[in-house]
């Protein structure tokens, strides 16, 4: 079978009855046994596992679909190294986005290599070996989101996620000929991650083409009350950006390529191809934004990195690879004066740059100016690798939104990208010009495989204008639940959680298959009842209240914020035989308490 796994392929192949998920996961797996587990994965689920998974999973928009997590982001069952051996422990739950991804259809194989504690954006500094391109095993395959680029670009898995604080989700998207997506910092949920920079990460998504990207985002990002940094979903709707007149920004000044010529041509050939498309090319003064990239490793925020993992640095620094051991344990020198000073002066760079902003509506910057042969990074780790940030850096620093994309082949036969960055929340005009600027190219491969960029439905953001309908789910219908699959397959989106208003008394309902419970409002229960609030369509939302079954129904209920949603009600008659469980606050905390 030479099936692609891009996500248009399997989702026809699966409408048609061609294939099933479990043929998918079979074939997934024989290509791993093909390739060799190791450099690209760290662990993987069973073939058994993976198998029986793909057999139950939800009908959701993710549905089939393969994918892998870098290692240092939870999945339950499966150890969280951060590359490092004696770092490792097995969670008990996955990351909110895994946990998300997964609710919608979508498959976890296992969990891919990096560059220890996501430090580096080379792909080299992993006991487990080291990744390289796809394209030329003397290169690099850049990082730290090695594996997971690597799985994408040589067809192990749809899409993969990985973590961007300094350029890791777009560095080795370029060297590898696929798209990289980092979203705008709080957009997906962050609780599962081990942080590198806690204050800087998001995780990020690999994708064979920008639509598929854009199709995993859309599940994963969710507020999520459990992530202190993380944005409310309500606030991250943005005007789209324009397209036909875009103000596209290139320096004014001359770019660094560190000799590498044929990446200067291609950028230049980029920004050619823009303009082709309908782009006015504004020239702007980059220096703001290369002042702040300076900031991530010469400035405070590398403290953050010792914070992270401080007690196990102190007691197991020879456990740590000794490039990631140097930066992170060097940062003991900083003081809270050097932190100031550092957020003083990202300050002035970040009001320098509003003014650059006022006269575009995005910029394209090379997503690395040039790329290493693995010889040589190990030789000159640390200037090299500083040397594959200089136009990532500042982005997570700044709150910008990010997309890379492929631009082209060297003469060399190596990959090169262009980054299209965007003000915070405007992700999915990145995706529109970004997916015009990929198709742009003659006969663009979807990573380093043989099927091409044209055989793939171009990306189209779901109607902004679609009448969405918002319901409250207090019980069986909540993430993880099982009915929750009801929502999915009407491919209704979460959109945040909630807690209702005082007067509400909660229930357990007595002879319900599955558990269910009541919500009842009868101006005397403590409310602060759990809710989770979903959105779909009209047709969706009638075809659903059809299978609600008395004495349950959809009612109107009053939030603690003082908003109102539909949401689930039962009938006060209901109830007399039910348990009163309103103390626990929220159905899932009800069920934990009788585990």
């Amino acid at each position: 079978m030479t099936t692609s796994l891009d996500f248009a392929t399997l989702t026809e192949g699966y409408a048609r009855g061609t294939f099933t998920p479990q043929d998918i996961v079979a074939l997934v797996y024989d290509r791993i046994a093909d390739m060799g587990e190791r450099p690209v994965w760290v662990s993987l689920r069973s073939r058994e596992d993976a198998l029986a998974r793909a057999a139950q999973a939800p009908r959701g928009p993710l549905y089939g679909l393969p994918f892998a997590v870098k290692d240092n982001i939870d999945v339950a069952g499966l150890a969280t190294t951060c590359a490092c051996p004696d770092f490792a422990s097995v969670p008990a739950r996955s990351a909110t986005a895994v946990e998300r991804l997964e609710a919608a259809g979508a498959i976890v194989i296992g969990k891919t290599n990096l560059d220890q504690f996501a430090t580096g954006l080379v792909g080299t500094r992993s006991p487990y070996g080291i990744p390289v391109s796809t394209f030329n095993s003397e290169y690099i395959s850049g990082g730290s989101s090695s594996g997971s680029a690597v799985a994408v670009a040589s067809g192990l898995v749809s899409f993969a996620l990985g973590t961007d604080t300094a350029g890791s989700g777009r560095v080795p998207a370029a060297f590898n000929n696929i798209v990289g997506l980092k979203p705008t910092k709080g957009l997906i949920s962050a609780r599962g991650l081990v942080p590198a920079c806690r204050t800087q990460d998001t995780i990020s998504i690999f994708a064979l083409t920008t639509s598929d990207a854009y199709a995993a985002f859309d599940v994963a990002a969710a507020f999520d009350a459990d992530d202190c940094y993380a944005r409310n979903l309500q606030q991250r709707t943005a005007p789209p950006l324009p397209v036909g007149a875009l103000r596209l920004g290139v320096p004014k000044m001359p770019l660094e390529f560190f000799g590498d010529a044929d990446s200067a041509t291609l950028y230049e050939a980029g920004i050619e191809r823009a303009r082709e498309l309908g782009a006015v090319i504004v020239a702007f003064d980059f220096t703001p934004f290369q002042r702040a990239a300076q900031l991530l490793y010469q400035g405070p925020w590398v403290a953050e990195r010792l914070a992270a993992i401080k007690d196990f640095a102190r007691a197991k620094p020879q456990s740590i690879h000794d490039v990631v051991r140097g930066i992170i344990v060097g940062a003991e020198r900083l003081t809270a004066v050097d932190a100031f000073e550092g957020f003083y002066s990202l300050a002035e760079c970040i009001r320098q740059a509003d003014a650059e902003w006022q006269t575009i509506d995005m910029m394209m910057l090379p997503t690395a100016a040039t790329s290493y042969k693995v010889s040589d990074v190990l030789a000159d780790p640390v200037r090299l690798n500083s040397n594959l940030g200089l136009y990532t850096n500042f982005v997570n620093l700044m709150d910008l939104s990010a997309l890379a994309v492929p631009a082209g082949l060297r003469p060399d036969g190596l990959p090169f990208g262009i980054t299209l960055l965007g003000r915070a929340l405007t992700d999915h005009g990145l995706a529109a010009f970004g997916d015009k600027m990929h198709r742009a190219l003659s006969q663009a491969r979807l990573g380093a495989l043989d099927t091409h960029l044209n055989a793939t439905p171009p990306y189209a953001r779901r109607s902004e204008a679609a009448q969405k309908i918002a319901i409250a789910v207090v019980g069986a219908h909540l993430t993880g639940q099982p009915l929750n699959g009801q929502l999915l397959e009407r491919n209704a989106h979460f959109v945040r959680t909630a807690k209702t208003a005082p007067g509400y008394s909660f229930y357990a309902l007595a002879n319900t298959t599955p558990a269910k419970p009541g919500l009842v409002y009868d101006g005397r229960g403590a409310g602060g009842v759990d809710v989770e609030i979903w959105e779909m369509d009209a047709g969706g939302f009638g075809s659903f209240v059809a299978l609600i079954p008395p004495p349950l129904g959809v009612g109107t209920l009053l939030l603690a914020d003082g908003t109102t949603v539909k949401g689930f009600v039962c009938e006060a008659h209901a109830v007399t035989d039910a348990i009163d469980i309103t103390e626990w606050g929220g159905w899932r905390r009800w069920l934990a308490s009788r585990a």
